[in-house]
């Protein structure tokens, strides 16, 4: 595996879970493929589970670890071509990426959407430009538009705590202060859209349409309680407007409606539904106190398990190496 973005990058999901499975179970097991590897991190955004969790995947299959933050700890980086550099960049990202090439094997970039340029931000601009320059393979960490180690992650704790062979996954827009990504929901989606034992529904506010090469054929339900019916976990996220239905209202807030809060009630509509949501977490904005807090809450789990789904990316790209 030379990069990983999106679930296709990952094969078949039944021998990528049965992967995970067996490392959560021997953490350092694959001890031996990163031998002498090193591992750079590159962050262009803040992090905490990502930096945690890959980190500790890393040293747990025997990898070096370097960890650049592009914002505290280097030049301040240009991405565009043609640009006179009379500002305050001082390095262009065409020369940091291979000289950063040069001090690891494997390269992970962290990355974020600008959310004022729809084109610039689904190009996935920088991190196409690390995996065209940087000679080594790369994976995402989040990107403008995708979340893969955190969709592995979340497809991971789901298989662990289902109680039926084929739950109902319902993903919900929630409300926000801050104009978020559409990264979460769009990798979330897709994988679950792949999941071989999934029905996922998908419930927002008219407008918030998702790219439709990640909603598939997931059905759009604007009623958010007519979603939740039945559901056996539910996925909270916020996201800005996709722009899909009108590119003017591209990474704005056009919806704050409280009323999309996940409560108590709302978790009532539910067959006993687990309570997802990928963290960080605006608390009584995206999901109350006491759903959170609940028994039914599985957000420490679907955290720790990112440490899993970043192994098993690692592992098998070592394995090619």
């Amino acid at each position: 595996m030379k990069s990983f973005i999106n679930v296709e990058d990952i094969g078949d999901l039944r021998k990528a879970l049965a992967e995970a499975f067996e490392i959560k179970n021997d953490r350092y097991k694959y001890q031996h493929l990163g031998k002498n590897k090193t591992l750079m991190m590159i962050f262009f955004n803040n992090s905490l589970r990502t930096r945690l969790s890959t980190q500790k995947a890393a040293m747990n299959l025997g990898m070096n670890v370097i960890v650049l933050d592009v914002n505290a700890g280097a030049w301040k980086l240009e991405t565009e071509r043609g640009v006179i550099m009379d500002g305050d960049k001082s390095e262009h990202l065409l020369e940091a990426i291979p000289v950063m090439g040069c001090y690891c094997d494997l390269i992970g970039v962290r990355s974020f959407a600008g959310l004022t340029d729809r084109e610039y931000d689904y190009a996935e601009t920088v991190l196409q430009q690390f995996i065209k320059y940087s000679g080594r393979p790369v994976f995402a960490m989040e990107t403008a538009t995708v979340h893969p180690l955190q969709a592995f992650a979340d497809l991971i704790t789901i298989e662990e705590h289902k109680t039926v062979e084929r739950p109902k996954v319902v993903l919900t827009w929630a409300p926000h202060c801050r104009a978020l990504p559409q990264a979460v929901p769009n990798s979330f989606a897709q994988w679950m859209n792949a999941a071989p034992d999934v029905d996922l529904v998908i419930t927002h506010p008219e407008g918030y349409e998702l790219d439709p090469k990640f909603i598939g054929n997931a059905p759009v339900e604007y009623d958010q309680k007519k979603a939740f019916e039945g559901a056996d976990f539910i996925y909270a996220k916020n996201w800005s407007n996709p722009g899909v239905t009108n590119p003017a209202d591209y990474g704005k807030i056009t919806s704050k409606d409280m009323s999309w809060t996940v409560d108590t009630e709302h978790m009532s509509w539910t067959n006993n539904g687990k309570f997802m949501h990928c963290l960080p977490v605006r608390r009584n904005l995206i999901v109350t106190d006491d759903v959170i807090e609940s028994p039914n809450s599985l957000v420490i789990p679907e955290a720790a398990n990112r440490e899993i789904s970043c192994s098993v990316v690692i592992k098998r790209m070592l394995e090619a190496l």
